[in-house]
């Protein structure tokens, strides 16, 4: 299916494609069972770091947060550089400097019902915006639509979150099965 022509195709695209809501109810309910694995960890555990993405879970953890903050603010509207972030909405963190888990899961989980009610009076996922953002100093210029911002949101928090159970296995924790079949579909006994 081509997303982007016009007609019956894009309307079956928004039919049939992700639903925010039930995709943000799925990083809730997956992001909790993270949160689970993550709580009973030291901070030095928590800070070690390991090969892989951003190198800790303090400094993934931390970004996973700030960064979906800095897409909805998209979703929302704000097309203009975001300016200087305080230290829980940035997502350029170093270990040393990511908020320790308990305050990530305060500040995330008060985060996440501000943007469930946000996520739910969106009105228009399909007009594009033109929005400008800075790194290292430098301007981009990008056209993307709020569903497209939402679709980055939840694959980056997936991709990021997948990287944070390896470190955990890498650490000894057993992580179990958070699959969007395994937390959503409604399960029928004997069928």
């Amino acid at each position: 299916m081509v997303v982007h022509s016009l007609g019956h195709v894009t309307r079956l695209a928004v039919h049939f494609g992700m639903q925010p809501l039930r995709t943000y109810d799925y990083l809730i309910k997956s992001r909790a069972h993270l949160f689970g694995w993550v709580r009973p960890l030291a901070d030095e555990q928590y800070r070690t770091e390991h090969p892989i993405g951003l190198g800790s879970l303090a400094r993934t953890i931390h970004h996973m947060m700030a960064a979906e903050w800095c897409y909805m603010q998209r979703i929302i509207g704000r097309t203009e550089p975001l300016g200087t972030l305080p230290p829980e909405r940035d997502p350029e963190v170093t270990t040393a400097s990511a908020l320790p888990f308990a305050e990530v899961e305060r500040v995330w989980t008060a985060q996440a019902t501000q943007i469930r009610r946000d996520l739910d009076g969106v009105a228009d996922w399909l007009t594009e915006m033109t929005c400008t953002t800075e790194h290292e100093g430098r301007a981009f210029v990008y056209r993307a639509s709020p569903a497209d911002v939402f679709t980055q949101l939840a694959f980056h928090e997936i991709h990021h979150r997948a990287q944070a159970m390896h470190m955990l296995r890498r650490l000894g924790v057993e992580t179990g099965e958070i699959d969007f079949n395994t937390l959503m579909y409604t399960m029928i006994d004997g069928a």
